[in-house]
């Protein structure tokens, strides 16, 4: 058959090499390298693919100053290799060593295999360990977990009588594994796949590749199997990388479990979009390259030093020395110490329907004290074990608070990924957290039910052993748990132990898993307590501040800074469903002093204030701070806020779920500092650093200059004690938001005042890029909202990046949708200050599902672009 070079080949790097076990077809790129390589990285193909899959890669690591050699073959019986005898996994094996040996290939090697490649890449690394550099892998397996059943798609291909015709006779096998790319694969590049298996008897390797999977220890490649499996421990002092697609309906992220459980050292990088065919999926070259660089070049003799990126370990020095020097106070510790107190700790809605409440529900601090101490005795009973994650799937309030410290207390790592991610979301979040246990209430438990969670699964509200409990899957109850006979706990975690899994809102792309230690949590409770003066631990207990816990984020820090806390009548996760009347409610169940609450809870707020009652309006009058975060929070919206609470300080602090605090401003200074061009935010909290990336005239933020100059617009970086440990499995994204020295990239870009306060002037992947500079969107889209009868606005590029047209879209209820009449468009044109090509109208911009503030511009990008473009659907 002949050969044919496929689309991204250079036909420089192809190469017969003929071993005593046959022709090896081979992807070399030794010939265009223009300098002596670094090392040679070791490529090895699964089933049903071929070298072709590893183009990216070795086009990649082929330039620079420190290129690799690349060497891809396919295997023999697979793409255009030689059609041998049966090749089992022992054999293949075998033929790898040959032809490295034919090679003359020395040290330093890394491997890099996908598939059964992955396995079989392992396999060469064990036996070669004297020159083995590091290992890396794509979806793959090397054992089936213990438990688990054969992923269907394999099952099925193997059935009786229908492997030989899926995998051999017809190219089903081979053009189902194309099906499963994301996005679809172009027609040149499917060629580049299917070219090398035209026709059945060139497809016979598919199949026993099919046949040879060893499912049990009868299986003659068991033994094989078991050698490598047996030989992974002598890797652990080699780098090693994953790099996973979760969406593969094979190689899922049960199999991830299993091999991060056998290489513990190894770094993961999550490619959430990426399904089986990860290398096509996803930027795997790059992140082999920044790896290479990262982890396996410094180690080689004769490299020049690479400094090395934060890491699990812990903080490097930088952020070490902003620590306080206090002893450490645990977050359960006001637990410990009010064990005896009686006045209330917790108070929440027992029912409410349309803002009203029928009763309340009130926990003691002894009772809290008394639950946690006996649900986390409970918990280490059930098996939940230091490092273990637990989903928590349980709304805010007594339960929820329980069920956290009681994980905090014993060094389970609580995940917390609410319901507001919807259903894909929050499946993406639990499957990829490698959670061990669920605590949740029904329908958190009918979602672990449908969607599998693995786990033990506890109930919240559903007593153990009913006939609902046995159909959620739920063997334990929170209930029963908190009646268990007292116990020893184990030893409290230690500072630098993970505490807890955030997911951010998923607002610009998939939501991510925020990773914090216990000390992070407690830098992050002694920032608000210290930025806010938070009156705790008073004589009279009256004299101590009392907040209402209307915002996600912090509805769970109040027993840990010893604060009695509420949570209002309202769906903690749907912000926009806080009425005036059930924050009143709220705030005088507990003579309330301060309240958290996110913009769009406080806008419902407003619009629904006419409802409030004398007594309501009185209650609000004790309030005495208003803090208000999760997304920019208008002026306008503070001042009228401040006729309902006419005693309070209204502050609007600036983090993001990797950081919770950073900077503070008050609504006076708000109002004396007037427009600019974005948000004010004002200045650091202290112990915390901010500086500046300097965007270039194509809008791009500098990946080694900052700057704390006035005026320089850039992405904001931030450095603070409280700062997240890292992103969970996201090797790559942390890598690329964190710098040597210990500063994270927030992707937020601004700029400094005179005085030294700071602007969010947008998102970075939001800078619109025009030809002949950038624009941010914030600051245009606050002048076109003081436009009469525009409620909110949100200003796009539409077309090439470099050629962006600007438009405006504007949230006018009262006008039709579509194209803005003229009228308002003009008004529009002339409050933003710069050439828009369109204004156009919707009666409700798209918002991010969790705060329900943050503007989705993507998807209004999206929409505008059909809609100028003549799309009915748009």
């Amino acid at each position: 058959m002949t050969l044919k070079i496929a689309e991204g080949v250079d036909p420089r790097w192809v190469r017969s090499v003929a071993t005593a076990e046959g022709t090896w077809h081979v992807l070399d790129n030794q010939a265009v390298l223009d300098r002596e390589p670094v090392g040679t990285l070791l490529c090895v193909h699964g089933n049903p693919t071929s070298s072709y899959l590893w183009r990216h890669v070795i086009a990649e690591l082929s330039t620079g100053d420190r290129p690799w050699r690349v060497i891809a073959m396919d295997q023999l019986n697979m793409g255009w290799s030689s059609r041998t005898g049966r090749r089992r996994l022992g054999q293949r094996l075998d033929d790898l060593g040959a032809l490295t040996d034919e090679l003359g290939i020395q040290g330093p090697v890394v491997t890099l295999g996908h598939d059964w490649g992955g396995c079989i890449s392992l396999g060469w690394a064990v036996n070669h360990r004297a020159g083995l550099a590091g290992v890396a892998l794509l979806n793959t397996a090397v054992h089936q977990p213990p438990g688990s059943a054969l992923p269907f798609l394999i099952a099925a291909a193997r059935l009786p009588g229908l492997r030989r015709l899926v995998t051999a006779t017809t190219p089903i096998f081979l053009q189902g594994t194309l099906a499963i790319a994301h996005p679809r694969l172009t027609p040149q590049v499917r060629a580049g796949y299917l070219d090398p298996y035209r026709g059945a008897s060139r497809r016979g390797g598919i199949d026993e590749f099919v046949e040879d999977i060893p499912v049990n220890a009868e299986h003659p490649s068991w033994p094989a199997l078991q050698g490598i499996v047996d030989g992974l421990p002598g890797l652990s002092d080699r780098p090693a990388l994953m790099l996973w697609g979760p969406r593969d309906p094979v190689f899922t992220d049960l199999y991830l479990r299993d091999l991060r459980s056998r290489l513990p050292h190894a770094k993961v990088h999550r490619f959430e979009k990426a399904g089986h065919l990860v290398a096509e999926d996803a930027e795997v070259a790059r992140a082999v390259r920044q790896w290479l660089e990262d982890d396996v070049e410094p180690r080689l003799p004769g490299s020049p030093a690479v400094p090395s990126h934060r890491t699990t370990d812990g903080l490097p020095e930088v952020i070490q020395r902003f620590l306080p020097d206090e002893a450490r106070r645990s977050l359960w510790a006001p637990l410990e110490t009010r064990a005896q107190d009686l006045s209330p700790a917790l108070v929440e809605p027992t029912g409410h329907g349309s803002g009203q409440i029928g009763s309340w529900r009130t926990t003691t601090w002894m009772q809290l004290s008394g639950d946690v101490h006996r649900v986390a005795a409970g918990l280490t009973a059930s098996g939940v074990k230091p490092g273990d994650r637990v989903a928590l799937l349980v709304p805010p309030g007594a339960d929820l608070t329980v069920a956290l410290y009681a994980c905090l207390r014993i060094g389970a790592v609580a995940v917390i990924a609410d319901a507001g991610l919807g259903l894909p979301g929050l499946h993406r979040a639990i499957r990829g957290s490698a959670v061990k246990h669920v605590i949740g209430i029904d329908r958190g438990l009918l979602a672990a039910r449908a969607l599998r969670w693995p786990g033990q699964k506890i109930s919240v509200g559903i007593a153990a052993g009913s006939a609902r409990a046995k159909a959620l899957g739920a063997g334990l109850a929170l209930e029963d748990l908190k009646k268990v006979t007292l116990i020893d706990l184990p030893p409290a975690p230690a500072e630098n132990a993970e505490a807890m899994v955030i997911f951010t809102s998923g607002s610009t792309g998939p939501a991510k898993g925020v990773v914090y230690t216990h000390r992070q949590l407690e830098g992050v409770r002694d920032a608000l307590r210290s930025a806010y003066k938070l009156r705790t631990g008073s004589e009279n207990p009256y004299d101590d501040d009392r907040f209402v816990a209307a915002f996600a984020p912090f509805a769970l820090f109040g027993p840990g800074l010893g604060v009695p806390s509420v949570v209002p009548a309202m769906d903690v996760t749907a912000p926009r469903t806080l009425t005036a009347s059930a924050l009143a409610q709220a705030a005088r169940a507990l003579d309330a002093t301060v309240v958290f609450a996110s913009p769009a809870a406080l806008a419902n707020v407003l619009a629904t204030s006419s409802a409030l009652t004398a007594d309501d309006r009185s209650a609000l009058t004790g309030v005495r701070l208003l803090l208000s975060a999760g997304a920019p929070v208008p002026a306008e919206l503070l001042t009228t806020l401040q006729g309902l609470l006419p005693q309070a300080e209204l502050h609007t602090p600036y983090g993001m779920t990797e950081a919770l605090l950073l900077t503070d401003v008050d609504l006076p200074e708000l109002v004396a500092a007037g427009p600019g061009n974005g948000v004010l935010v004002g200045r650091p909290m202290p112990g915390v650093e901010i500086r500046i990336s300097p965007l270039d005239a194509d809008g791009r933020a500098s990946r080694t200059e900052t700057t704390a100059k006035t005026a320089v617009t850039g992405e904001i970086l931030v450095r603070a004690p409280h700062l997240k440990e890292r992103y969970d499995q996201l090797w790559l994204t942390q890598r690329e938001t964190s710098t040597t020295d210990g500063w994270h990239r927030t992707g937020d870009v601004g700029h400094f005042d005179a005085d030294g306060r700071l602007w969010v002037e947008g998102r970075l992947i939001h800078v619109i890029r025009p030809a002949g500079g950038f624009v941010t969107p914030y600051g245009v889209e606050q002048r076109i909202q003081t436009v009469p009868g525009v409620r909110r606005a949100a200003l796009v590029g539409i077309g090439r990046a470099g050629a962006h047209q600007l438009v405006a879209v504007v949230e006018a209820p009262d006008a039709e949708l579509g194209v803005a009449p003229l009228e308002l468009a003009a008004a529009v044109r002339a409050a933003a200050g710069l050439e828009l090509v369109a204004v156009l109208v919707t009666d409700a911009l798209k918002t991010d599902i969790r705060h329900n503030s943050k503007i989705d511009r993507d998807e209004v990008g999206r929409r505008a672009a059909a809609l100028l473009a003549g799309s009915r659907s748009s």
